[in-house]
Order: C-alpha cells, then structure tokens, then sequence
C-alpha cells in the first residue's frame, strides 16, 4: 500500500541536485564505510537474534524452521507466513489457472480475452470469499457506474470515498463483513484487500467516464476492469484508462525481449522469496522490536540496523507481491505499474512510496489536480493534505494512521519549503561560490538527514511508536554526538553513492536519446 503521493516525476530535493561526478577514490572510500557498516550491524543484529532466540518473549514468533542445522525462524509476519504455506498452493493454482485460459483465449479468440478475464475473476472471487460477498461488490460496482452517468465528478468522488469509508469504519464495515461465507486464514485480509481495490477501482472508472463522457464506457467495462484476477485482492492498481486502452488491443504484440524481461522478473521474485526465508533463519528483525527490553541492550550499530531492515524487509515484501502478479499481467500483454523504488535508494519524500499503483492513482485524481505544479507552497500544501487524509482512509483511520500521515505530509512539504530557501538570494549566493562537487557533498549531508526522517516516520506504522520513541532517543538523544554524527555518516555515503547511479543512469539516458535522434 502507499506510502507517498509523488510518482514519475522530479523532486524539488533532486531538481537542486548538481549532477557532477565525484572523484573515483573518494566513492571507493564511502563503499568502503558503508560496507563495513552494514557488516557491523549485521553481525550485532546476528549475535542478538541468536542469544534472544530463546527467550520467552520469542517463543510466540521464533519457532522451528531449518532442524538439521538448529536454526529458528522468525515468522512474526502474518501475511508472509501465510502466502507461502497455507495459501501458497491456492495462490499458484488461481494464478497458473488464469494463466492458461489466458494463453488459450488470446490464441483462439483474442478479442474476447477481456472477457475471458473477467469470468475467470468472478469464478475465482465467488469460490474464495462466497457468492454474497460477489454481490456486495456487484452492488457498489453498480452505484458508482450509475452515478457516473451524471458527468459529475465531484459526485463520483464523494460518492466512492463514502463506498471506501463503509468498508473501513465501524459499524458499515461489521455488517458488509458478514456477507462472506466460511472461515479461512486469510479471510480478512481478502475481504479488505478486494473490497478496498474495487472502490478505487470503480472511482477511476466513474472520473474517467466523466472526463471523456465520448466514449461512453459500459457495466461491462467496469466489470472487465474490476474482477481482472491478478489485481484484485492485492493489486496494483491500474487507472481504468491505461487498463482499458491495453486490454482492448485486439492483437496485442510483445516488444522485443518482452519475454525474457518476464522471464527474469519471475526468477528474480523467486530469488527474493528464497532469499528471506533464509534471512528469516538468522535475523528476528520483526521480533526483536516487539520485547523493548532485549532491543534496548543492542548496540546503537545494531539498532539502526533493525531499524532500517525493518523498512528493508517491507519494501522486499511488496516487490515480490507485486513481482508475482505483475510477471502474470505482463504475460497478458499489460504493463503495470512498477514495482516500488528501494528503500536504500530514497532519501527525499517525494519518491517514498511502497505501492506506486496507488501512488499514481493518488496522483491523477488527487494530488496533481490541486497541486497544479507543486511549486506553490500553499496549493502544495492543500494537495498533501487532501491527498494524505485519502491515503489514511485507506489505510485505516486510528491514532497511529494519523500521526503516521501528519509526518510524512509534514515531510513532504518541508522538501518544497527547504528548495524555496534555497533559491533565496543570500543562499543562492553561498552555494554559487562552491565548486559544483562541494554543492554535491553540501546538498548529499542533508539527503542522510532526510533519509533517517523517512525511516522514523514510516516505522511508526510499519512497527510500533514505542519502539520508534526508543530508535530515537538512542540515535539522537542518548548517542549524540558520537552515534547520532557516525550514524549521518554512514548514511552521507550510501546517498552519495546512489546520487553517482542516479548520475550514470541519467548519462546513459541522454546519450540513448541523442543517439536516437541522429539515427
């Protein structure tokens, strides 16, 4: 889910970058740092997980995992436990079923694909969750089409938030809840998952219809575009006209490659699954915050360490979910919005989102229609808010939802206030008497301060306030100024060494389009 407003365009923090390179030695030397940093930490973070491994606190969530070598795992992680092994056999064979009649509808009947899709998905929903919870989202299908003819938006907006709320507010969301049949472990989570998505999803239909009332999209169209099955319980989301524009292709082609880059998405998410379940074996790092007393003996090294795992291992979780449904989608001749920026790589706001389906969506509808620019502080500001107090509605609303969204619209509006200081004639004047790679190392000192900010603020809801409360203290209050200063540090070389990709990935661009336009 979303964890930002911002999507495919320049930051003001990266729109102040000066793209200069820095001097090949001085890169080794923060490699180096920030290698052995993440060493250090790693081994404090190991030492703790074994010697905490038998505490009872632990018991709860370390339990038998590798026997033949005596290693413990840490299944703190609902969701995670429960996709890869009670329902990972019902989530391959749905996915490998939708899979095939695809392959089989688009070589016999290609036109009729976006219909194939669209039964499979309803079967689908109607075997997991029961025929009266496919009636309780045929009924808010129905109301937000049928307002949609209106060509009002501001009536489609309302409307669908009003949808969104009943399925996340007391006592609406008791009573719709009671219309799914049967109990399994993942109930909840897809009568949420799918419930939530199929608003979002019918409030892009409705504003679309009423941007474009030429095209007069039909019940059927929303439907085709709600029940796609790889999107519906855990998305992405994918606007309504990206969707229908793709999927109306009546011979869809593969670019050159397209396969193997599916190929290659699909084992990487295999990698990626593999890869934490072997982490799991060896760090408790969602454990170890829930007993505040053993995380408060770990070393401050290793506290930061958990503290940015922890935020590590949710980007991880979300890129391999949307990994598995986007290589089904793109097999389908889609393309679907990208997995979500790595957590390592940020260190402005304006990209820190986890779920860039809803990011975009935020975006079109929300955030750009009153940002306009986002150049203006107040507009900007009446942008983030609105935007934020969405993305809380969907999220859930409770005190750590609140603060969590008061912090990041916070952050992100300070960016826009600090590019306007920086443009002020006084510092403006400062800055033009550095050297382009003094400006670089300058602006990357404030990119470490911002990224331990993202980190804060998104461990409140990603953890607990408690155990936020005390990364806080150690790193800033209790360990300044050795930890607080060697901590920036660190983190001042793993941003200067990805604004020198950044850098490289933005010559490499260029020289392909100049290389294009002699061609």
């Amino acid at each position: 889910m979303s964890r930002e407003v911002k999507a495919d365009q320049e930051s003001p923090i990266q729109a102040m970058g000066i793209k200069t390179a820095l001097p090949a030695v001085e890169l080794g030397l923060y490699s180096l740092v920030l290698s052995g940093a993440l060493a250090y930490a790693g081994r404090g973070l190991l030492e703790a997980s074994q010697d905490g491994a038998k505490r009872k606190a632990f018991r709860e969530s370390v339990r038998p995992g590798w026997e033949y070598i005596g290693r413990k795992m840490d299944v703190a992680d609902f969701e995670w436990v429960m996709w890869f092994t009670s329902f990972r056999n019902v989530i391959v064979f749905a996915l490998s079923g939708h899979v095939l009649f695809a392959k089989l509808c688009t070589m016999v009947a290609p036109q009729l694909r976006s219909w194939m899709y669209a039964v499979y998905g309803v079967l689908a929903v109607v075997g997991t969750m029961g025929p009266w919870y496919l009636l309780l989202l045929l009924g808010h299908c129905v109301s937000l089409y049928v307002v949609s003819l209106s060509g009002q938006p501001w009536l489609c907006l309302s409307l669908g938030l009003a949808s969104l709320a009943s399925f996340k507010l007391d006592p609406l969301i008791s009573w719709q809840s009671g219309f799914v049949t049967g109990t399994f472990d993942l109930q909840e989570v897809l009568f949420h998952g799918g419930s939530g998505f199929t608003v979002l999803r019918c409030i892009s239909f409705a504003l679309e219809s009423c941007a474009h009332p030429e095209r007069r999209y039909s019940l059927a169209d929303l439907l085709k575009y709600n029940f796609y099955l790889p999107f519906f319980f855990f998305g992405p989301i994918m606007t309504f006209d990206r969707f229908h524009a793709q999927v109306s292709q009546m011979d869809p082609v593969r670019p050159e490659g397209e396969l193997w880059r599916i190929r290659a998405q699909a084992v990487l998410s295999m990698v990626a699954i593999v890869a934490v379940d072997i982490f799991f074996h060896f760090f408790y790092i969602l454990t170890i915050p829930s007993d505040l007393k053993y995380a408060h003996r770990l070393p401050d090294s290793a506290l930061a360490g958990l503290a940015y795992s922890n935020l590590v291992y949710d980007w991880v979780k979300a890129a391999v979910l949307f990994g598995v449904v986007n290589t089904v989608a793109r097999l389908d001749h889609l393309d679907p919005p990208r997995p979500p920026k790595c957590i390592t790589a940020l260190y402005v706001f304006a990209e820190t989102h986890f779920d860039r389906g809803i990011n975009d969506w935020l975006c079109k509808y929300v955030y750009d229609h009153i940002g306009g620019e986002h150049s203006a502080v107040i507009p900007e500001l009446g942008a983030t808010v609105a935007t934020f107090a969405i993305t809380t509605l969907w999220l859930g609303p409770c005190d750590i939802v609140y603060l969590w969204s008061c912090l990041n619209c916070f952050g992100l509006n300070f960016e826009l206030w600090i590019q306007k200081l920086a443009v002020w004639g006084p510092l403006a004047q400062i800055e033009a008497s550095l050297s382009e790679q003094m400006s670089r190392r300058v602006r990357a000192i404030f990119g470490a301060m911002n990224f331990w900010a993202i980190v804060m603020y998104n461990l409140v809801s990603l953890n607990s306030l408690e155990f936020t409360e005390m990364v806080a203290q150690r790193l800033l209050l209790k360990g300044f100024p050795r930890t607080t200063l060697a901590v920036l540090f660190v983190t001042y070389c793993g941003v200067q060494l990805v604004k020198e990709r950044e850098r490289t990935l933005a010559l490499e661009e260029d020289q392909k389009q100049d290389k294009e336009k002699l061609e």
